[in-house]
């Protein structure tokens, strides 16, 4: 069954408004509404449509809510999911930016959202509990689950080696399947259609940028943010996390437009808002303004604005150019194959960022280990276990996995309960 464009807006703006913890926890959230309550997407093709925005560059679970838009309503439920998924956290982040720019004083939000990390915790572990029961349909998933998540939470190597190697396994393994499905591959969409969606997208993604430089010139600050973002969008290969070492480089040491210490807040407060991680992108751009001109809004707003463009224009491009090649795909048994393999090998990212996610969630300290290349892992202090956190964590669990209750009613709880602990001063 089709949605509606007001159902599919309200279902979008539901994703937008409550999509916390990053892309595990906004991945496990579009599964549950559009595939487990609205029941608009079978498991098969959500799970397809994962798989390839695992392959692109940028923000994939804003790319996979683009995604789900366009094969339920075309291009304009696209831009409508797409949009609605980035929207309500872009006015979280802008205001708290502002906040913090001007007051410094964010402790009762903090508060509050260091209670919805609990949530967002509990939400990720059902994700994976549900998702891998359809996702791993044999011994082969599993191994290249496992392999992935022990790649990444123990070594900490690179993302798109992980992806691309579990791919190529999978290819393999599907071309040599006699049990597959061998229909032929449907026809790709019109190479003239492609070439003008991708033109189009181009246009308005590079637009803003081509007028800073214009109107301020190449070595204006708004410029150089507007070309270091753009780069970042085009070559950010395996999610927001990946990229945040890169963006540090470049935001703190390359062009100082921020302090570190402004750097890690600006992840706080991304890590801890609705909406994409990269949202830390429009934290800079702010900075980044607010800095340049000593305190003035408006060009703090146009830096977060740029830097916000910059990120997310790019995901409708790859997305209404490349979901048509992607769908023409289905039948085929190297790109089912490959696709599900990748799909795997996402379950093992997913539960590696959990593993991360838990560090920093439930422990208070930790100690950071550098392999020989260069990678570096976090190892927690066990001694350090918060138990109020561990508590709220555990209960969340409850009521999310064993009670089937509602994400709002367990969100808003956790945010009431971290208000409620920092009311009394147990930090």
């Amino acid at each position: 069954m089709k949605p509606s464009l007001r159902e599919l807006t309200l279902a979008s703006l539901k994703i937008g408004c409550l999509g916390f913890g990053g892309p595990a926890g906004q991945i496990a959230l579009m599964h549950r509404v559009f595939v487990e309550e609205k029941r608009w997407l079978d498991e098969s093709r959500y799970l397809h449509a994962l798989s390839f925005c695992t392959l692109l560059p940028g923000p994939e679970a804003q790319q996979l809510a683009t995604y789900a838009g366009w094969m339920l309503r075309g291009a304009v439920g696209g831009l409508i999911a797409g949009l609605l998924f980035v929207l309500p956290g872009a006015a979280v982040v802008f205001a708290l930016s502002w906040l913090y720019a001007a007051h410094g004083d964010l402790a009762a939000v903090a508060a509050a959202f260091g209670g919805i990390k609990a949530a967002v915790l509990a939400l990720v572990a059902e994700a994976l509990l549900r998702v891998g029961r359809r996702a791993l349909k044999g011994r082969a998933d599993i191994a290249i689950a496992a392999a992935a998540f022990v790649a990444l939470a123990l070594f900490s190597l690179p993302f798109p080696v992980v992806i691309v190697i579990a791919a190529l396994l999978g290819a393999i393994r599907g071309a040599t399947d006699a049990d597959a499905d061998s229909a032929p591959v449907e026809a790709g969409p019109s190479r003239v259609r492609t070439l003008g969606v991708v033109l189009l997208w181009a246009l308005l993604w590079l637009a803003p940028l081509g007028v800073s430089a214009l109107i301020l010139g190449d070595g204006h600050w708004l410029t150089r943010l507007g070309a270091v973002f753009a780069t970042l969008a085009a070559t950010s290969f395996g999610g927001a996390y990946a990229l945040l070492a890169w963006l540090q480089q470049q935001a703190v040491e390359a062009h100082g437009w921020l302090t570190t210490a402004q750097m890690v807040d600006g992840l706080g407060l991304a890590e801890t808002t609705p909406g994409p991680l990269v949202l830390v992108n429009q934290f800079v751009g702010f900075m980044a303004g607010w800095n340049a001109t000593g305190g003035k809004v408006g060009w703090a707003a146009a830096g977060a604005s740029m830097a916000a463009w910059q990120t997310f224009v790019p995901s409708f491009l790859f997305i209404f150019a490349g979901a048509p090649y992607a769908e023409a795909l289905r039948r085929s048994r190297r790109a089912r194959g490959a696709l599900g393999a990748v799909m795997a090998a996402v379950l093992g990212v997913i539960a590696s960022l959990a593993v991360w996610f838990a560090g920093h969630v439930l422990f208070t300290g930790g100690t950071d280990f550098r392999w020989p290349w260069g990678a570096t892992v976090h190892a927690p202090d066990l001694a350090s276990l918060d138990l109020a956190a561990a508590a709220l964590t555990l209960a969340a669990g409850v009521a999310l996995i064993r009670l089937r209750a509602h994400v709002i009613v367990v969100i808003v709880g956790c945010a009431a309960a971290g208000l409620a602990r920092w009311a009394v001063g147990w930090s």
